[in-house]
């Protein structure tokens, strides 16, 4: 067994994951793309296609090229640009108007042009504009006037109550912010997941690969035998019957030896869902290109790995982060519907000034006013806002209950990973003694059959027995490695999981 990493090198890895996580809840935090994990040795198709296929090739064809990881960053790439989009909410705006009579009996017409602010506090709005008239105006257009210079007009609008902290542009703003903090821990998540199964699709097709290489050297001794029989027959020194009862032990080991093939076809098949050129074509390695058999070892005891780091790993887990991301969403739009309920009492200053030679309208225009008004609206019976408010609180109530759910599921599942990897140790070295004693008594078994004192079909038995503990040593190593690719996975051990 490899020993395990030191509890040192297991919370630095462990604060890496937390830091990855706190700078996706980070607004600022630029996308990634998997384009940004750096390239290990050759090129990725050359790797793939050149010498013995290791874990750490697989990892990273899978990082670099999985459709999901791909179609998780563009899922990233749309929430950042409907962030923007709701910033574009507090955009300056740009306003023009001209305005004038081709004839009749009144002359007048203005120009003017406005600028508006609208900012986050108070749900302000500050302007200001220009205008300039020329002409006469009938009575009631009489507002239109302006020196020769024009008016220039600043002003500001306030929300008292409703709108003041809160409103749909602030919330959108926010919502779309957190929005794509959880795209980001999304992507987290699809490349823990992703890299996890492409894993576990790796150690299963070196397992496959390993138990063909048990069952052709068993088919090898039953077809040496076979010759060696057929010539004793010829001889007379062996009745037919032990050259039948052989050829029934060949078509019985060949039967293995094509379900073991069948087997791995498939991990093979399994194993190219995740290996991928750098077109995204998948490519399905060959038998060729298993690794040596030590790859398979046993991995590190689960009892050597600390408890209060693996706390801190499931406590900073992509789904919980996404549920404490998705409970602020609720709870702000509960907020958002309480504003709802409030009356609406609104207040705007205004400060104008118009300059130059008087102009038609006369001296009344010739002055620096300031002006003030309030406004005051509010629903009498707020059905709709309350049952919005209701809904929300409903969906609050319902995001926290999920995260307390999927916080003691994956607290279960943990655990039943460090079982697994604890007891695939202890299963392992015990294949491994049962392998070592099916070989002791294969050998003195055809010692005693070379030696007159055997019987041939024990000698067979002793063979496929040693044969099925090879295969079950196998499974149990198999068993390890998938343990382990669980225990990185759900320890976000990124570096193990090739995305770092």
């Amino acid at each position: 067994m490899t020993p395990p990493p030191p509890a040192s090198d297991r919370r630095h890895r462990l604060a890496s994951c937390a830091a990855l996580v706190a700078l996706a809840l980070a607004t600022s935090e630029a996308p990634l793309s998997a384009q940004d994990i750096t390239p290990l040795g050759d090129p990725l198709d050359r790797a793939l296609a050149t010498g013995a296929l290791l874990p750490e090739e697989v990892l990273r064809a899978s990082a670099l090229t999985f459709p999901s990881i791909l179609e998780a960053f563009e899922r990233e790439a749309a929430a950042r640009s409907d962030q923007v989009a709701a910033d574009g909410a507090f955009d300056l705006m740009l306003k023009g108007e001209y305005y004038d009579r081709l004839s009749g009996y009144y002359s007048g017409g203005f120009g003017k042009v406005e600028a508006r602010q609208p900012l986050r506090p108070y749900g302000a709005e500050v302007f200001g504009s220009y205008r300039v008239s020329d002409g006469t105006f009938p009575i009631y257009e009489n507002y239109d006037y302006t020196n020769r210079l024009g008016e220039v007009k600043v002003g500001a609008l306030f929300s008292l109550l409703r709108n003041r902290d809160i409103d749909q542009r602030r919330f959108a703003i926010e919502d779309t912010r957190l929005a794509a903090s959880q795209a980001r821990l999304d992507v987290m998540l699809v490349q823990l997941n992703v890299q996890h199964e492409a894993l576990r699709a790796y150690w299963r097709w070196v397992a496959a690969g390993e138990e063909i290489r048990v069952y052709e050297e068993l088919l090898e001794i039953a077809e040496a035998r076979q010759v060696g029989l057929s010539r004793e027959v010829r001889e007379g020194a062996r009745p037919q019957i032990a050259l039948t009862e052989n050829e029934q032990n060949l078509l019985r080991r060949r039967t293995l030896l094509e379900q073991a093939r069948r087997d791995f076809a498939l991990a093979s098949n399994a194993l190219g869902f995740y290996l991928r050129g750098s077109d995204g074509r998948m490519f399905v390695p060959s038998r060729e290109q298993l690794p040596e058999t030590a790859k398979l070892a046993a991995t590190a005891p689960a009892e050597a790995l600390a408890a209060e780091p693996l706390a801190e790993a499931i406590r900073n887990r992509p789904e919980l982060a996404t549920f404490r991301l998705a409970i602020e969403r609720a709870t702000n739009k509960v907020a958002l519907r309480r504003n709802d309920l409030q009356p609406r009492l609104d207040a705007s200053v205004e400060l104008s000034r118009d300059f130059g030679a008087l102009g038609p309208g006369g001296p009344g225009f010739d002055s620096t006013d300031a002006v003030v008004g309030l406004t005051f609206t509010v629903p009498l019976q707020r059905r709709e806002a309350r049952g919005r408010l209701q809904r929300a609180e409903a969906e609050l109530r319902e995001a926290e209950l999920r995260q307390r759910r999927i916080a003691d599921q994956i607290t279960t599942e943990v655990g039943n990973i460090l079982a697994n990897l604890s007891a695939a140790g202890r299963l392992a070295a015990l294949a491994e003694a049962e392998v070592r004693q099916a070989r002791a008594m294969v050998e003195a078994e055809r010692t005693r059959f070379r030696l007159g004192a055997g019987e041939f079909f024990l000698v067979n038995a002793r063979e496929e027995t040693a044969a099925n503990a090879r295969v079950g040593a196998i499974r149990a190593a198999l068993a390890g490695r998938l343990a382990e690719a669980s225990y990185h996975a759900a320890t976000m051990n990124l570096t193990a999981l090739g995305l770092e």
